[in-house]
């Protein structure tokens, strides 16, 4: 049994146009061209367009699948690897789904907001490139290696030491306090020392007070800290300049 290249595009859910691309780049070749000039395909590059398309939700590049395709000749194996695949990934979109349902629940309600349930299931890989580009390779692979090494219970200690410290600054904030007080800089000195557990040394100056402006520049910085009170994120940017002039160095 063969389909045609509608047939096939519609049914997969892509484009004529990419299946053709497949095709031109050698990734996925139909089983015959018929006088019309109409692509086919039967039931052995249906499988092969399916394990392309999974590899493709699991983020790989073309060049990348052509080399998982190429080196993988037994289909049952590699279909059970994609389905390991979906099924770890399911659990994650599980976990994260949970973690949203439980936020929205204790929002609407007035509860007490925990980091390890706001952040379950949330991969923090996906910000590897953002992290080089802002801070270099070092600082990202740093700070990955120390994260694996953790404990769950360690990550949930960490991410609620953070809790702490943010619903610190939103008190001293609402309170009237100002950025270079006392109380502030008590809670920024905290702040650093929080940071200072995945960078060896301690921030640089121009590090935390960069951090600091990201907190007030990039949106999702700015909705976590201003959840707590309006203008928080620019209470612990002020905070933050204040403490890297007066206790850090380049």
């Amino acid at each position: 049994m063969e389909w045609s290249i509608q047939d096939i595009a519609r049914r997969a859910g892509t484009t004529s146009r990419t299946l053709r691309h497949y095709d031109d780049i050698g990734l996925l070749e139909p089983s015959r061209v018929g006088g019309n000039g109409y692509r086919y395909y039967d039931e052995a590059a249906l499988l092969r367009l399916q394990r392309i398309l999974l590899l493709r939700e699991l983020g790989l590049g073309l060049p990348a699948i052509a080399e998982v395709l190429a080196g993988q000749c037994d289909t049952a194996a590699a279909l059970r690897t994609h389905l390991a695949l979906l099924e770890q990934e399911r659990e994650r979109i599980g976990r994260q789904i949970e973690s949203v349902r439980t936020t929205l629940r204790k929002t609407e309600e007035g509860g007490a907001l925990m980091a390890e349930e706001m952040f379950d299931g949330f991969d923090h890989t996906r910000y590897e490139e953002e992290v080089t580009r802002r801070w270099g390779r070092a600082a990202y692979e740093d700070g990955d290696r120390w994260w694996r090494s953790l404990t769950e219970e360690q990550k949930k200690e960490f991410q609620q030491e953070q809790e702490d410290i943010a619903t610190d600054y939103a008190r001293a904030h609402r309170a009237g306090s100002a950025p270079d007080g006392d109380e502030a800089q008590d809670i920024t000195r905290r702040h650093h020392a929080w940071l200072s557990i995945t960078t060896p040394g301690g921030p640089s100056k121009g590090h935390f007070t960069g951090l600091g402006e990201m907190y007030v520049a990039d949106p999702r910085f700015t909705a976590h800290y201003d959840r707590k009170g309006a203008g928080t994120a620019e209470f612990i940017r002020d905070a933050m300049k204040v403490y890297a002039e007066r206790h850090l160095s380049d």
